[in-house]
């Protein structure tokens, strides 16, 4: 396959805007076996396992064929593939749902790891882009932070905090990073913990989406910061476990929670109860968090408050390159956003 075609591919799973899609070049697009490609690939009933919906399916199609008929040169050499001519005819003379309906549905999200192998490592999650929690959380899609994250984590460096580790993530919403982490980093044990019930019952449906369901290596609660852990997630007949590493991605918001969350990553999360036993819990040798820099005053504060409280933060490299050098995890880079390493010099 050519590599602009997996690329568009990747992206076309993603759900990325139309707008947003690489169409490969006019000298590539207007080439039948590309053109075949494309349709074989992408838009032939069945080449997706988890397909977009017909409205988006349709939006791409259409700017994909505009696009091959600004490539053609010459109208009796360069054709436009017959197939995808059909698929847009059939897409279009089925009703489609309104905009405001289609924004209200959950659909098919497939991330495709940063990788350049033509079988990259993915999860497919089911999300609702547009709902907002009945808790007034927006944990039921996947936000660049996290996206940011996992290119981190896929690194070299980032693996080498995932490998055969013992993880716990704060915020985990519907799963992107804990999944991930569980399926393809080599975790040993993945606690995926949000405030959010609603968030944590979309999580676990994707966890047996992408087949970690009777897996053993992923588990979930519903934990507020400052309070303890809701629901037994663990062995009852394990008395004490330990975590290696905490993540969380966008769990900065406001001034008011910074003190809960450092508190809860060194200290309260020592004592969770699990059911009615008080178990020995963990001191982690680490906390990552990618964090979206919407004001440097909130940032600031974070780093203040972690200083005060005597912890070691450092911010790390970040490898994500510019969005359209991106070859998968497809996010934005126009708002800044920083990966800390916080640790405890206990």
């Amino acid at each position: 396959m050519e590599p602009a075609v997996d690329l568009l591919r990747r992206e076309y799973i993603q759900l990325l805007e139309p707008d947003k899609v690489t169409i490969p070049a006019p000298n590539l697009i207007r080439v039948p076996h590309v053109q075949r490609q494309i349709f074989q690939s992408i838009f032939q009933e069945g080449s997706l396992a988890f397909p977009p919906p017909d409205r988006y399916k349709l939006r791409v199609l259409k700017k994909l064929i505009e696009s091959m008929e600004r490539a053609i040169k010459d109208p009796e050499e360069d054709e436009i593939s017959d197939d995808l001519v059909s698929c847009l005819a059939k897409l279009m003379s089925r009703s489609q749902v309104s905009e405001f309906i289609a924004a209200q549905q959950k659909h098919y999200v497939t991330y495709t790891a940063p990788l350049p192998m033509l079988d990259s490592p993915s999860v497919t999650l089911l999300e609702a882009r547009s709902l907002i929690a009945s808790s007034g959380t927006t944990g039921i899609r996947t936000w660049d932070a996290a996206l940011n994250l996992g290119h981190f984590l896929f690194s070299a460096e980032g693996r080498s905090y995932a490998a055969g580790q013992k993880i716990l993530e704060l915020g985990a919403g519907i799963g992107f990073l804990a999944i991930n982490c569980a399926k393809y980093l080599g975790a040993d044990l993945v606690l995926a913990t949000d405030g959010s019930g609603e968030a944590l019952d979309e999580l676990e449906s994707n966890i047996y989406l992408n087949g970690l369901g009777n897996s053993g290596k992923i588990h979930t609660g519903v934990l507020r910061w400052g309070h303890t852990l809701n629901s037994g997630v663990l062995d009852p007949h394990d008395t004490c476990q330990s975590y290696d590493t905490i993540i969380g991605a966008d769990v900065l918001f406001i001034d008011v929670t910074f003190l809960q969350l450092i508190y809860y990553m060194f200290f309260e999360a020592q004592r969770l109860r699990f059911k009615a036993d008080v178990r020995s819990f963990f001191y982690p040798s680490l906390v990552i968090i990618a964090a979206t820099v919407r004001n440097d005053k909130t940032h600031d504060a974070f780093i203040t408050a972690c200083s005060q409280n005597h912890f070691i933060i450092l911010t790390l490299s970040n490898p994500t390159p510019d969005r359209l050098s991106q070859l998968g995890f497809f996010h934005s880079n126009s708002v800044p956003i920083r990966l800390l390493k916080i640790t405890n010099p206990k």
